[in-house]
């Protein structure tokens, strides 16, 4: 490998470039904003103490999210291909071991069984797009409306087909390449997305219970606070940004050499916790209009929205807007999520983007199947205690994504010269030195703190 380039100026990527800086944006920011900012940043705040979390939240966006966002993209261009070979190929450059390879494949390998079940979650909104449409929460009492979604998980017919519909999607997206499929996308779903959330602001200014949600959400209350709420924070804060799984690599090796990461990183961590924000803004005066519980749980969206969109005027229509949102943001973390895959198969393979598209789509389909049947006619099957959902769930995002985050961060703080990552950083200025700070020290202790806490490790530890 003595001929690899001493920069990615020099190796171009073989699946074409963002058009411009505001397309990487819109597409970072569009795999990083998902359910996790909508559906589950509202009922993780609810649970941990409203205001004081998002304070603590907001810190550990800030010294752990940031520097694995910033380390996982100047890979990626430094590489510029998929996050298996580019891990391969700077690690050479960089005189390491092509072993680090095995940390891109564990990237992919996350995205692939990380979307074989958010298809299915997807699916249920795309369902309840028909449901709110046809007036279904409309008046319902709270049985009512929980027997829809329990209507829904019931039918392996129903999740099947939502889960091919929402997969079929994103094949047809991913397939068309990155600027005819991916950033024609992302140009029209992410502010479409941000359109209908600031309609839906507008609509939770009228519920009477605004600023309530306001004073839940912004009035700190540190003695909610405790240990385990802090780790929760830095849990969500790394993953509601999409990183260490291979999609923001993938995306960073189509970034334009003159494109300054650091400020397109620092746009996108603004942009993603600014709608999360926002969709908490939405949700909570809703809730509290209803004289609902804003701990609710995963129940939150797919239970308790939806019967208090069922007792207000207009809420049809702005039960139908809240659910084509969450499909808008569910399809643009979808494409990120394949994209790492369908790269390696093109590149591994010598396939057509369509045809690595559709195959990569299917194995993710077939995984999904398992997720599908969990809660009907897979009920009963268990991995270790936990149902298929669960399981997949569980190794994913408490041991996968923390593991792949770290190593990541350590390669690109420890493993890489100065000289390189500055060079792709845009030089030795505060903001490189602060990264490197971070990504040698602060980041990698944060991670593994989530790795041990998500595995039950820090309590055997602690004895708690």
């Amino acid at each position: 490998m003595a001929n690899i380039p001493a920069s990615s100026g020099a190796r171009s990527s073989l699946h074409g470039q963002w058009s411009s800086r505001l397309a990487f944006i819109l597409a970072v920011t569009g795999s990083a904003v998902g359910l996790g900012n909508i559906w589950k940043f509202p009922y993780v705040a609810g649970a941990n103490g409203g205001s004081a979390f998002v304070l603590v939240y907001l810190g550990c966006i800030l010294v752990v999210g940031l520097p694995v966002m910033m380390s996982e993209i100047l890979i990626g261009r430094r590489g510029r291909r998929n996050p298996v070979e580019t891990m391969t190929l700077v690690a050479q450059e960089e005189g390491s071991s092509k072993r680090w390879g095995l940390v891109g494949a564990l990237g992919v390998a996350a995205g692939v069984l990380i979307l074989s079940y958010y298809s299915v979650i997807a699916g249920w909104s795309l369902d309840f797009i028909i449901e709110s449409l046809t007036g279904s929460f409309q008046g319902k009492s709270k049985e009512e409306v929980g027997a829809v979604i329990e209507g829904l998980n019931a039918s392996w017919q129903r999740s099947m087909l939502w889960h091919s519909i929402f997969m079929g999607l994103s094949v047809f997206v991913v397939a068309r390449g990155v600027e005819k499929g991916l950033e024609s996308a992302v140009r029209f779903m992410v502010p479409g997305l941000l359109i209908l959330l600031l309609v839906l602001l507008v609509f939770a200014m009228t519920t009477g219970a605004f600023m309530q949600g306001l004073e839940f959400l912004f009035t700190p209350d540190f003695s909610a606070l405790t240990g385990q709420s802090v780790l929760i924070a830095l849990g969500q804060a790394f993953f509601s940004l999409s990183i260490g799984m291979g999609a923001i690599m993938a995306y960073g090796a189509y970034l334009p050499q003159e494109t300054s990461i650091p400020n397109a990183s620092i746009t996108v961590v603004l942009a993603d916790t600014f709608i999360a924000l926002l969709s908490a803004m939405i949700i909570f005066p809703i809730v509290f209009a209803n004289g609902l519980n804003p701990e609710a749980g995963p129940d939150l969206v797919f239970r308790t929205l939806p019967l208090a969109f069922g007792q207000m005027p207009g809420g049809i229509v702005f039960s139908t807007l809240f659910f084509v949102l969450l499909s808008f943001a569910a399809l643009t973390s979808a494409i990120g999520l394949m994209e790492p895959a369908v790269a390696w198969t093109v590149e591994r393979f010598g396939l057509t983007r369509r045809a690595a598209a559709i195959m990569i789509g299917m194995v993710i389909w077939f995984v999904g199947i398992g997720t599908a049947l969990s809660t009907n006619l897979m009920s009963e099957f268990r991995i270790l205690g936990l149902d298929w959902f669960s399981a997949v769930d569980y190794l994913t995002s408490n041991i996968m994504l923390p593991l792949g985050g770290v190593l990541i961060t350590v390669f690109a703080g420890w493993f890489m010269t100065r000289k390189s990552t500055s060079s792709e950083l845009g030089g030795d200025s505060g903001i490189v030195t602060a990264w490197r700070f971070l990504a040698r020290y602060v980041a990698p202790i944060g991670v593994l703190l989530v790795l041990a806490n998500s595995t039950g490790l820090l309590a055997l530890i602690t004895g708690d």
